[in-house]
């Protein structure tokens, strides 16, 4: 039986319960109720949360006016040794809004801390963001449901770019180059069934590891 860890929001749980109700053999192991035993995990799903720690962050004098109210230095502490224990053991990864945003500050990069009009709550549940793909891209969806005030500024060494917000160029879709598999996005998958072909191939690569 596979081992999945993963820090998920009680009010996010009823979205991955369907998705991991498709996969019965896989444990899942929510560190936000549980002590999760890193060393015998096969894989890492990174979900959506509130903004990243000051602390984490790699930006000098993060102004407290720029981050949401409800910051959770415990999952952040948690989240940058999982990526750092996944990544040392070639783990499968895939990382989902601030997961991705986690993920690419584990590897060195930047984000910008507020984007205006970027987070309306028509956006949430709704694929409304049209995007434009690099030619390698290995999944392309015309829209996203992308609801977010951050966003990554500085891309992290090793990381490519598969997908942009077509209309102002925010990075919605990474992958992490010369990796086993390590995928990224800015978006909301476990909402919506239309992307369902980026868990099944997480999960395929977690069975197989």
């Amino acid at each position: 039986m596979p081992n999945l860890a993963t820090w998920i929001r009680r009010k996010d749980a009823k979205s991955f319960r369907a998705i991991f109700g498709k996969h019965p053999e896989i444990k899942v192991w929510n560190a936000l109720d549980q002590q999760v035993p890193l060393e015998q995990m096969d894989g890492l799903l990174l979900t959506g949360g509130s903004d990243i720690s000051p602390e984490f962050l790699r930006q000098e004098n993060v102004a407290s006016s720029l981050l949401e109210k409800g910051i959770d230095p415990e999952r952040d502490r948690w989240e940058f040794e999982a990526v750092r224990e996944a990544l040392s053991r070639g783990l499968p990864i895939f990382a989902i809004c601030k997961g991705l945003q986690v993920f690419n500050v584990a590897l060195g990069g930047s984000l910008k801390l507020d984007i205006k009009g970027h987070n309306l709550p028509e956006q949430r549940d709704r694929e409304v963001q049209p995007l434009r793909h690099a030619s390698r891209a290995s999944h392309r969806f015309s829209k996203v449901n992308s609801a977010h005030h951050q966003a990554i500024e500085r891309l992290a060494d090793g990381c490519e770019v598969e997908a942009w917000s077509a209309h102002d160029g925010i990075i919605e879709q990474i992958y992490l180059r010369k990796y086993p598999f390590a995928r990224a996005v800015q978006y909301h998958p476990e909402r919506s069934r239309v992307y369902d072909s980026l868990f099944d191939e997480f999960f395929a690569r977690l069975k197989g590891h």
